[in-house]
């Protein structure tokens, strides 16, 4: 099987000659996207554990719509954020790029003056220009300073939500600005109730759904939860299993409900795609300051089987749940194991929609809609693990070589046999580890190029 991934018109062809439009709808849709391309709903949220869904083996919290949604589509299980912290994962999300490459390696909040660089083009700036309409609802955290860098000066027609994470305020940050809500370029609430922010942001998707009309739709809904302080409102408080952690990821799951529902009663779910995954791992081993306001440390969320959390290139700190569902174009309940990434989204929707993905930069993520489909293998031979400036580790096949520093002993891991990363085999195929310093140290040649 081959990894060269079939341009957009050739790969229809091919589907629909070996396919009747009848048995699989997509190819019919595809192949009319100059005229209509599909909605599309992209769902993150901040902080959720690998292991924080049933659908990915959560013992207690209970996620049926996301559960129904994976039977309903696919579900990755070596899906990658591309960053262990939330400003460097969302510009990689939203411009198909390594942090390091797009200007952003680290977090922005109150006070700084970092923002995603203006040159940078997001996913709505592509879709906008084929004619989307455009919404961004929740946490943004790509630069607040100016209105030019907030969602509205990035390809999006509207937003909703803060401006950067939940606690970045006192007495979680000794900060003298407020956290505020934000529509479009104004505040309109501070101090923010943050019990019904879940459920506020929901209702500004759905308001955005129904308003549509002929336009294909872009909702880009980046959830503030469950990135502590936790909280969730009394209709869904004391009802997991989980404990208030799992009350917040059962909204999130209500939500994805809500909005299921919504693109049901419009009429448009089997012309929608929809993914849902997270921007990093959960954060356990919290930091004294953030045990105020009821605060326990206990109100993380889970890696499931993987070693590690937020803040670390272990795999718990950047392998996160990915589920994407599309009728007629994602093939029913099926599970991929194949490495694919949050930068991967970019150019996946630019084929989609019939857009070319931007040619005078280098993009790092490629078109994945062959590999959802189960057509094709990733087209990753490595992917690369970074926190913020410095890359730790690099990722071929099964095999992951990590080091915390330069002058840091290798060591090897088969991801397949040891998800945990608890045994080091650099010392049993020391020509493997060689090589993939080698690579590790020519990637880090090429993006640090001026």
């Amino acid at each position: 099987m081959t990894n060269t991934p079939l341009d957009r018109r050739t790969f229809l062809e091919l589907l629909g000659a070996a396919v009747s439009t009848v048995a699989f709808p997509c190819a019919a849709r595809a192949q009319a996207a100059e005229a209509r391309p599909p909605n599309i709903v992209l769902i993150f949220a901040d902080d959720m554990g690998y292991g924080d869904l049933g659908c990915y083996g959560h013992p207690l919290i209970r996620t049926p719509h996301l559960d129904q949604m994976a039977r309903d589509g696919v579900r990755l299980t070596s899906f990658y954020a591309a960053a262990p912290v939330c400003s460097p994962s969302r510009a990689a999300l939203l411009t198909g790029r390594y942090p390091v490459r797009c200007g952003m390696p680290g977090n922005t909040g109150p006070g700084s003056e970092k923002h995603l660089p203006e040159s940078e083009l997001t996913i709505a700036n592509l879709l906008k220009s084929r004619g989307y309409r455009t919404m961004a609802v929740g946490k943004w955290h790509l630069g607040h300073q100016r209105p030019e860098v907030l969602p509205t000066g990035r390809g999006f027609d509207a937003w909703y939500g803060l401006p950067y994470s939940n606690d970045m305020r006192k007495p979680f940050v000794q900060t003298d600005e407020p956290l505020k809500l934000y529509r479009d370029t104004e505040p309109i609430e501070y101090p923010v109730n943050q019990n019904t922010l879940t459920e506020r942001y929901t209702e500004e998707a759905v308001k955005f759904i129904e308003a549509g009309d002929e336009a294909p739709f872009f909702l880009y809904l980046a959830h503030s939860m469950p990135h502590l302080p936790v909280s969730t409102s009394e209709q869904f408080e004391g009802k997991s299993d989980g404990g208030l952690y799992g009350d917040v990821i059962e909204t999130i799951d209500w939500s994805v409900g809500r909005i299921r529902e919504a693109l049901a009663k419009k009429g448009v779910s089997d012309n929608t795609l929809i993914v849902f995954t997270s921007d990093n791992g959960p954060w356990l081993d919290l930091p004294d300051r953030m045990l105020n306001e009821n605060v326990e440390r206990w109100h993380g969320g889970s890696p499931g089987p993987l070693r590690g959390a937020k803040g670390t290139t272990w795999e718990g700190g950047m392998r996160v749940p990915m589920i994407a569902c599309w009728p007629g174009c994602i093939p029913a309940g099926t599970r991929n194991a194949q490495v694919a990434s949050t930068m991967d989204i970019l150019p996946t929707l630019a084929g989609i929609a019939g857009v070319a993905p931007p040619t005078d930069r280098t993009l790092d993520g490629k078109d994945i809609l062959p590999l959802l489909q189960g057509e094709a293998e990733s087209p990753h031979e490595y992917f690369y693990y970074f926190r913020g400036e410095h890359l730790q580790g690099v990722r071929h096949g099964a095999w992951k070589l990590r080091r915390e520093d330069k002058d840091g002993d290798a060591e090897l891991f088969h991801l397949g046999r040891d998800p945990r990363e608890l045994y080091n085999v650099a010392e049993a195929h020391p020509e493997l580890t060689k090589d993939l310093l080698a690579r590790m140290r020519g990637f880090e040649r090429e993006v640090r190029k001026p």
